[in-house]
């Protein structure tokens, strides 16, 4: 029987890179909880660890697309190191100030400069893209990047969170840079797979972001982000409410189990509808699948339409990034891909907050709206997109030259 994720890893090399991304995407998981759990062991303030764990998750957020900005037009392997070892020294230092009890002002300072971290699921993805552009297979490549990035966040905060209650309070945020550093270096040594730099356009420091299409795209993962976010929360404001906090990773387990049982059938399928109506679809399941949340009576029934909607996520995140494959100049890919990566940490970050305020002010329950509403709006933006969204990728490139802006 034809396994079409066995052939992916017939090329020379994907195995090796792949297996390194993977390492190298476990800080990303780890950090901001570990972060939280760390600061909360030591200083026992939850404002401040969680303050500081939002800093260093926008900075993260606004610096790696510049970061990839720089790897497009320099390579992955020029880049990726010095920043890799800029993240590193800076989360030792926020590590140490929370060890030796610094004053809070340098905890802040460390997050902030940690924030350069590059985004390796644009990096992987980039190297799958030369690997397969043009063919099916680079659509069952998306679908397995899509299932490792929901197995990466299934384990990575319980193996950070677990370290630091029961080991010692820096213990995770430690193992995810220990992991950062090996795993950055590693794919870093994959030199045969690396994707050749690009000839820039005229437009030479424009940056992808820039283009309309990619606007859209990106606006409509900043609602689906705040999606994300309003579950993690709401989850475990309403198993508290049901006398069972624990049950909450359960709920949310049944979520990324959606996502990834979602992410494996679909990318074994080779469908024929053009990319911007794929993701109109994936994007109206997501917002559908927002509405039973408001009825729920029960932690069992939440974690079943937990697990119906989490069926709409890496669908939505495959189609996303074969849609910057096809309208973003290949000289700007991994920029391209880090922005998506982008839209959906700040819109979990939006929604993490709206929701928190929400149920602080009307109860658990209350905190779904905030999921109601993100999911019609990212549905607005991806219907009113659709014209933009269907260009061809040599229009988006001349969109960036002078001549187009």
């Amino acid at each position: 029987m034809r396994n079409p994720y066995g052939e992916i890893f017939q090329a020379p090399g994907a195995k090796a890179f792949s297996a390194a991304g993977f390492v190298a995407r476990l800080p990303l998981a780890m950090m901001t909880l570990g972060i939280v759990t760390m600061l909360s062991e030591t200083h026992g303030e939850y404002w401040l660890a969680g303050a500081v764990a939002a800093t260093f998750a926008l900075a993260n957020a606004l610096i790696a697309p510049l970061v990839s900005r720089l790897v497009d037009r320099y390579g992955q392997r020029r880049i990726l190191i010095p920043a890799t070892l800029f993240s590193v020294a800076a989360l030792a230092g926020l590590m140490l100030a929370t060890h030796y009890r610094m004053p809070d002002w340098t905890l802040f300072l460390f997050a902030m400069l940690s924030g350069t971290m590059p985004s390796m699921s644009a990096m992987v993805r980039a190297r799958w893209t030369e690997l397969y552009r043009g063919t099916p297979k680079l659509h069952t490549a998306f679908a397995f990047e899509s299932v490792a990035d929901e197995m990466l966040f299934m384990t990575g905060p319980v193996l950070s969170i677990g370290l630091s209650v029961t080991v010692f309070p820096e213990a995770g945020p430690l193992l995810g840079t220990m992991f950062l550093a090996v795993g950055n270096l590693l794919f870093a040594a994959q030199k045969s797979t690396e994707p050749p730099v690009q000839p820039q356009e005229k437009s030479g420091g424009r940056s992808v972001i820039r283009l309309r299409a990619l606007q859209i795209l990106v606006l409509t993962l900043v609602a689906i982000g705040a999606i994300f976010g309003t579950a993690e929360v709401t989850a475990v404001a309403f198993a508290e409410a049901k006398g069972h906090k624990a049950a909450a990773s359960l709920v949310l387990s049944s979520y990324a189990a959606g996502s990834l049982i979602a992410g494996l059938a679909f990318g074994a399928l080779k469908l024929r509808l053009p990319l911007a109506r794929q993701l109109l679809a994936a994007i109206a399941l997501a917002a559908i699948t927002t509405l039973p949340l408001l009825v729920v009576g029960s932690i069992s029934a939440l974690a079943a339409v937990f697990f119906v909607a989490g069926i709409a996520v890496s669908p939505t995140i495959i189609i996303s990034m074969a849609l910057i494959e096809k309208l973003a100049p290949s000289s700007k890919l991994t920029e391209g891909m880090t922005w998506a990566i982008t839209g959906i940490s700040i819109g979990m970050a939006a929604g993490s907050s709206a929701s928190g305020w929400m149920i602080d002010a009307y109860g658990a329950v209350s905190g779904f709206w905030v999921a109601v509403a993100a999911g019609m709006i990212a549905l607005v933006i991806a219907l009113a997109g659709q014209r933009s969204l269907y260009r061809p990728s040599a229009k988006m490139a001349a969109a960036t030259s002078p001549a187009g802006s």
